[in-house]
């Protein structure tokens, strides 16, 4: 293989590490900020989801900054410059995943007075289904975040030569900083902050890179010269990587799987003073993420056509496709001092955004679901105290974790093949509680841990057998302007590698699209959790809490009332069966409510401890809750 003379790139001024440095500061600023502000208010409510009083705006930038992280501001140019434009249909996915977590998930959430999303899983089904799920995402969410926390780590070790795991730990002792000391109103406000810096280091980058090509028209003949312009390819092969079909359809599932049951979206959800603050914050937040992609996407192409005939991967000057973004910056930008110092805090901002929520929905659930589990009567004080010690706990775990990502392969498909191995599952068990009134918690545990298994086996598989070139489909790049280091590396050759033995799987099951792995999930946990469900006695409607069910046949049977309680299968959602209080507490009204012994897991102990759950007057409050919210 010929070698090339690295053209050699701007480094580091002082400048940008002020700008870089200044990044920290003000993110450790908004955290002692909060933490005198709030010091008054020492309860685990007030640290955890900020007092249930956080308005739409801040959350809305909070949610943008915190999965839009580095991965996206690394790993999506990498991908549009290497596979092309067609990532901007994952526009279309994030629509999809805002609508129904808006109107499916957050008004079951928000209504039944929650904290932890997972503490819903026992409202539904039981305890044990409960701790099981809450352990899959403290996994997942640990993985994950070692995943982001590596990639601006890789970045600013490309362009500065700053040690790679100083960086590391620097970013999770920052994070660890502010969520322990301000809590969920600290990371949400920190978020925006970060949302800002993001838009900014991407409008310099574009602005530059357009001048540099010689206008947009230019760069885009150039792009579409190259075949980066190729977005609708519409082959229904689910084992090719990127198609239309993948990206609507398993994005959406990938993302759904993230947003709409995820405890660090929830949790800033229902920290929201109203239902309708939330799902504001969720369709404000949508803006953010076709921005936040939109800029992503135009990056790639204005880096392909500046690398167009001397590819800076091909030839060697860099040692991975997520270190072409930040190569790049360097090159166009190193010589404008304080410019590379902002881009580097946009990829450290989305990193930073996405470790903070991570760390504080950790303790949230941790908290939540197993310390107040073990513990009874904790006082607000202690639950506090406990709560800051869980963020130091996760800080260091996320940091840690963060060595493994690097032998995870490309940032983004590493980052998404994470949540859809477990996300899917994850889904497809809110679904049957949310969707299926009849599922009992032995469909809901046995289908969890089918769906578990199917993803992980085609997830595992396709990383230990990766697709070949004929299904990723890689467009070609070039090095024909790039300077050979000698002549005698020109007609050098090298003798072909062996491919390696394959299973028969290899190339069909383990060859699926990465973004399919949810969808898996998905369809395995409801179709198995329904089957076990069949076989052991579906759930009598009757007994299933309406405020835990979402009717969304009302929607399919809005021209039949007959139809619509048909399929309500015999939960009271009418409003005539539901009696309101003044102060937002609702129940079933005595004549229509069951003496028959539960069937959701709960004995009568467990259902006087639910939240909002008041044993003397058998009903459910909710601050968020009004008659006129309930449908």
């Amino acid at each position: 293989m010929p070698e090339f003379v690295s053209p050699g790139v701007g480094v580091f001024s002082t400048w940008d590490y002020v700008v870089f440095a200044a990044l920290f500061v003000v993110s450790s600023g908004i955290g002692i900020f909060f933490a005198v502000k709030e010091r008054k208010k020492a309860s685990s409510r007030e640290f955890l989801v900020g007092g249930k009083q956080m308005s739409c705006v801040p959350v809305a930038l909070s949610l943008t900054a915190s999965f839009m992280s580095a991965v996206t501001v690394l790993g999506a140019p990498s991908e549009v410059y290497r596979f092309g434009g067609a990532f901007i249909l994952f526009g279309f996915s994030y629509s999809m995943v805002v609508l129904f977590t808006a109107e499916l998930f957050v008004p079951v959430f928000y209504r039944s007075g929650i904290t932890s999303t997972y503490e819903y899983l026992e409202l539904r089904f039981n305890k044990t289904v409960r701790i099981a799920a809450t352990l899959i995402y403290i996994m997942q969410t640990i993985v994950y975040t070692g995943v982001v926390v590596y990639a601006p780590a890789l970045a600013l070790n490309q362009v500065t030569g700053f040690n790679l795991w100083g960086s590391i730990f620097a970013t999770g002792i920052v994070c660890t900083f502010y969520c322990t000391l301000g809590g969920l109103k600290a990371v949400v406000w920190t978020d925006a902050f970060q949302m800002v810096v993001m838009v900014l280091g991407f409008l310099t980058v574009l602005i530059q890179g357009t001048i540099v090509n010689g206008g947009l028209t230019s760069a885009w003949e150039k792009a579409e010269a190259g075949s980066r312009l190729g977005v609708f390819d519409f082959d229904p092969d689910p084992l090719r990587r990127h198609t239309f079909w993948t990206i609507t359809v398993g994005g959406t599932f990938t993302w759904l799987g993230i947003y709409g049951v995820n405890q660090s979206t929830i949790q800033r959800c229902i920290s929201c003073k109203s239902e309708k603050h939330a799902k504001l914050a969720l369709y404000l937040n949508l803006i953010g993420l076709w921005v936040i992609l939109v800029c992503a996407v135009f990056s790639g192409l204005l880096m392909f056509a500046y690398y167009r005939n001397c590819d800076p991967w091909t030839a060697g000057f860099v040692s991975a496709p997520d270190q072409l973004m930040p190569y790049f910056v360097m090159d166009i930008l190193g010589s404008l001092p304080g410019l590379p110092g902002l881009f580097v805090a946009c990829a450290f901002s989305g990193t930073l955004s996405t470790v903070a929520a991570s760390i504080n929905a950790l303790a949230t659930v941790t908290y939540e679901d197993l310390v107040k589990n073990c513990f009874k009567n904790l006082s607000n004080r202690l639950g506090t105290w406990i709560s800051k010690g869980l963020c130091i706990v996760f800080g260091v775990a996320c940091t840690s974790m963060a060595v493994a990502a690097s032998h995870m392969g490309g940032v983004v498909q590493a980052a998404l093949s994470i949540h859809g191995m477990c996300g899917g599952p994850m889904l497809g068990l809110f679904s049957l509680g949310i969707l299926f009134p009849w599922t009992n918690w032995k469909g809901a545990a046995g289908g969890l841990v089918m769906g578990i298994a199917m993803s992980f086996w085609v997830g595992i598989g396709g990383f230990v057998y990766p697709a070949g070139p004929d299904k990723a489909f890689p467009l070609p790049l070039s090095t024909n302007s790039c300077l050979p280091l000698n002549i005698t590396d020109i007609i050098s050759t090298l003798a072909p590698t062996p491919a390696p033995e394959r299973p028969a799987l290899a190339d069909t099951w383990y060859c699926m699209s990465y973004l399919y792995y949810s969808a898996v999930g998905w369809i395995a946990t409801v179709i198995a959790g329904l089957l076990i469900t069949s076989l052991t006695g579906p759930n009598c409607g009757e007994d299933v809490n309406p405020v835990l069910i979402r009717p969304v046949c009302n929607l399919l049977c809005f021209w039949s009332e007959k139809y619509k309680k048909m399929c309500w299968c015999g939960v009271q959602h009418d409003a005539d069966c539901m009696e309101f209080h003044d102060n937002g507490a609702f129940s079933m009204k005595p004549e229509t409510s069951t003496n028959k012994e539960p069937q959701n897991g709960l004995n009568k102990d467990t259902e006087n401890t639910m939240p909002g759950y008041n044993s003397e007057e058998k009903s459910y409050s909710n601050a968020g809750l009004s008659k006129d919210t309930y449908f």
